[in-house]
């Protein structure tokens, strides 16, 4: 399997002491290509992924990023968007599921005091969690209301990626009391938690999404993870950095399938295999095939030159800490918005025409080549590109900084 051009290293976050980003990308790269074995016949089987989950953990990928003292990885962002980029290669819905893990199980750096995250680093790295969920806004909100014994959880969320395999789940809730939106830490085998694996979306199959019912959920104080307002006193620039660190995952989600697929393709391609006189379309000499090549790679390779400035916008804004500015926040925002766009693009559009470039070979069900653009597809419906143009736009006519806004 091709790999995925590794994104480069800005020096950030140069205190961790595992054992190291080439480590670590080998590591990934073995795990990605013992998941494009069998992807084909794991993606039309649709079984929830607790044995891909396994292959995620036993890499070392699901403490990635927790700092080696506490018992994780040790590695930095970069290492970890690299990660989710060559897996997405492999397989868009397990790279989705790493993805959105990775996010969650990192939010309490963000939002909640250095102490309770530590606290909830060490026992994540001990008890080797898969992190499921989603921190977006969603409607109805999830309540959080006060009792005499503390508090409780009520209400249903309805798209949860990795669900179905998570031992902990992460949701936004609105306190009953002040209506102030938090991130709040579940337990699914809670009394009054209810899983239901009802997404049956055409893509992302084996990204373990479902819906979570809330009834009455005990919540403890260690349970909420940080506040999620968008007030300036409530939400630091630093803080706020949650939102393009999260969207960069999409983008190296969208870059890995859109690499994937076309090395998929090439291989298929160079195969040789034997050519319909009906249907030449797909022969390595067809000039036609060689044209369609060439603009795909030039649309990828310019969508992940956009995404490596992003990338690098992000790791100088966590460098900074609680030095960024609001205005250099926004700038990130607007640059990762920028490499959502392009990569979105370049993933619609080197799945869908990778399959013209093969032609009518491309239809056998044992090829799986159709995989590809339904988890694409489904991925930028549930992430619509049009927002972040609005943005940019917005931003770029009249300075207005963009929305705070959270992957699903």
């Amino acid at each position: 399997m091709a790999t995925a051009p590794a994104p480069p290293q800005p020096t950030a976050e140069p205190r961790r002491t595992g054992p190291g980003r080439a480590h670590w990308l080998r590591v990934t790269r073995e795990t990605a290509d013992d998941l494009a074995t069998d992807a084909v016949e794991r993606e039309q089987a649709g079984k929830a992924p607790f044995d891909e989950v396994s292959r995620l953990r036993e890499a070392g990928l699901l403490t990635l990023l927790i700092p080696a003292e506490l018992g994780g990885g040790g590695a930095d962002w970069p290492t970890a968007y690299a990660a989710v980029r060559e897996i997405a290669a492999a397989d868009g819905a397990i790279a989705q599921l790493l993805g959105s893990h990775t996010f969650l199980s990192w939010s309490a750096r963000f939002l909640g005091e250095p102490a309770l995250a530590a606290r909830i680093d060490l026992r994540s790295a001990a008890e080797q969690w898969c992190w499921g969920g989603g921190l977006a806004r969603q409607e109805p909100a999830l309540a959080l209301t006060p009792t005499a014994g503390g508090q409780v959880l009520d209400g249903r969320q309805s798209y949860v990626t990795g669900v179905l395999v998570a031992d902990r789940i992460a949701v936004r809730a609105v306190r009953a009391d002040s209506a102030e939106p938090v991130a709040v830490l579940v337990d699914p085998a809670a009394p009054g938690v209810r899983v239901d694996n009802d997404a049956e979306t055409f893509g992302q199959r084996l990204a373990a999404g479902g819906s979570v019912e809330f009834d009455a959920v005990p919540v403890a104080a260690d349970d909420i993870l940080g506040s999620l307002s968008t007030e300036e006193d409530a939400l630091s620039p630093r803080a706020a950095l949650i939102s393009p660190v999260g969207r960069l995952l999409s983008v190296q989600l969208r870059l890995g399938m859109a690499e994937g697929v076309l090395a998929e393709a090439r291989d298929y391609s160079r195969a040789g295999a034997p050519w319909h006189p009906a249907w030449p379309v797909g022969s390595p000499h067809d000039p036609h095939v060689l044209t369609a090549f060439g603009e795909l790679t030039v649309l990828v390779r310019a969508a992940s030159a956009l995404a490596d400035q992003a990338l690098a916008a992000v790791c100088a804004g966590l460098a900074l800490g609680d030095d960024l500015t609001f205005e250099e926040h926004a700038d990130i925002a607007v640059l990762v918005a920028m490499a959502e766009a392009a990569a979105a693009r370049a993933a619609q559009d080197s799945t869908a025409r990778a399959l013209d470039i093969v032609g009518a070979r491309s239809t056998p069900a044992r090829l799986g080549l159709d995989r590809f653009w339904r988890n694409a597809r489904t991925h930028t419906l549930y992430e619509p590109v049009a927002h972040r143009l609005r943005d940019v736009g917005d931003y770029f006519l009249n300075g207005a900084h963009p929305a705070f806004v959270l992957p699903l």
